[in-house]
């Protein structure tokens, strides 16, 4: 038998036996699973309209409002049984049971149902007379309590389920246990009707209130970070437009500063020749970076992204300022992720930077290992010499460094020298890399 053989009988079923099938298995979810599990109800909340207005003394004590509720409700059912039968074994089924059941909607809310419709029966048979079957007077006081109560701790369909089970207990015990009595199950049936809508429709409100209220808080929530999002690209413009501005002053004056001076050096024309350059491409790199805030349909240049490969040049770029670095590579050199090689050139063009704001004049090491599992990286720069003071700085360098190892489950380490100088060690993950032997300096 192949298994489309075996599929075909339940995917051929009938819209109606779907029906009836979903129908059984709400009833038994709602009436049979987990009904006598134990559901104690909780304290109400005392921050609404109401609750608010109480005084402080009373107010601590009105959550527990519909507990005593249930409590009273109990007691009355214990008097109206007491009055019906005055005592005896009659009065435990007509009383006792009763009065039980609705205190125990507070713990177990669907048991309690059952076991006031067990019970009912041999209140009936035990009591007085036949005048009210098979409701007596408390126990049709307390299936009403009872079933409003379960309605308003489940769901509306819990209280369909009830009531039509207590139409079948009702027309049954007409059928099998009247003895030509009377009988009081439409009564029953209609109150029971009313209760339970009404109970429903309070439930319904109550958790479309609560709905809303969820939907209210998420707007809320939503609302504030597309406030921040508006903040953050606010200020984003701001710094694009700014710092654009005056990276472009420093390239024209730059460009047009050799101009200004007859004859000059050589020195000092390749000076601001790197000058220039440095503020273009960083003009071009801010533009790239900052430059997509500026409008929606904002193109990003399609330049490359730098990787370990550009070491060369950026050591050849600052060494024009005047920083002496030295680059020492280990390992078999190979290709890594995008994202490693971007972040490791970033590491490194962040620390020599640093090392130009606060140690101006002194040398730097900039070593690359490539080892097994990953790419090690050390920074070391020697204390500061000359006449230029260190520039102070807020530590963003360190920060945006950290995040970008954190980013890439690496380790990263600082720590000052014992010459007076700073070193960076980092190490990135690289989970099986192949090895090549690409040449690479």
């Amino acid at each position: 038998m192949t298994e489309a053989t075996k599929t075909a009988p339940s995917s051929s079923r009938s819209p109606e036996v779907r029906l009836a099938m979903g129908a059984l298995g709400g009833l038994r979810q709602d009436l049979f699973r987990g009904a006598f599990a134990y559901r104690p109800l909780p304290p109400m909340r005392t921050d609404g309209p109401l609750a608010r207005r109480l005084p402080d003394r009373i107010r601590q004590y009105a959550g527990w409002a519909p507990h005593a509720a249930v409590a009273a409700t109990a007691f009355l059912t214990f008097l109206i049984g007491y009055a019906d039968d005055g005592g005896g074994l009659g009065y435990v089924l007509t009383g006792l049971i009763p009065a039980a059941a609705v205190v125990m909607t507070l713990l177990r809310p669907v048991g309690a149902w059952w076991l006031l419709l067990a019970s009912t029966p041999f209140s009936g048979v035990l009591g007085y007379g036949w005048d009210d079957h098979p409701w007596r007077p408390s126990v049709f006081f307390a299936n009403i309590v009872v079933m409003t109560v379960v309605t308003l701790r489940t769901r509306p369909r819990t209280a369909a389920w009830m009531w039509v089970g207590t139409a079948i207990f009702g027309i049954g015990s007409e059928v099998f246990l009247s003895r030509g009595y009377g009988t009081n199950t439409p009564e029953m049936l209609f109150f029971s009707a009313l209760a339970l809508l009404t109970a429903s429709l309070v439930h319904i409100r109550r958790e479309a209130k609560h709905e809303v209220s969820v939907q209210r808080t998420v707007t809320e929530m939503e609302r504030g970070k597309r406030t921040l999002l508006e903040e953050r690209t606010t200020i984003a413009r701001e710094l694009h437009d700014v710092v654009a501005h005056h990276m472009s002053v420093v390239a024209i004056q730059a460009e047009a500063a050799p101009y200004r001076v007859e004859n000059p050096p050589p020195e000092l024309e390749q000076a601001f020749v790197t000058i220039r350059e440095n503020a273009v491409a960083a003009l071009t790199e801010l533009r790239r970076v900052l430059g997509v805030v500026r409008a929606e349909d904002y193109e990003a240049p399609d330049a490359p992204q730098p990787t370990l490969a550009d070491l060369d040049r950026l050591i050849a770029n600052v060494g024009e300022t005047g920083l002496n670095v030295e680059k020492v590579v280990t390992g078999a050199v190979r290709e890594l992720p995008q994202g490693v090689e971007l972040s490791a050139y970033r590491i490194v063009q962040e620390a020599l930077s640093n090392t130009l704001r606060h140690a101006p004049g002194a040398t730097a090491r900039v070593e690359v290992g490539y080892v097994l599992g990953g790419l090690g990286l050390r920074i070391v720069n020697g204390p500061p010499t000359g006449l230029v003071k260190p520039s102070p700085g807020a530590g963003h360098g360190l920060t945006g460094m950290r995040e970008r190892v954190t980013m890439l489950d690496g380790v990263m380490t600082t720590e000052n020298t014992e010459d007076g100088g700073y070193e960076v060690t980092v190490f990135l993950p690289v989970a099986s890399a192949p090895e090549t032997d690409g040449g690479r300096e």
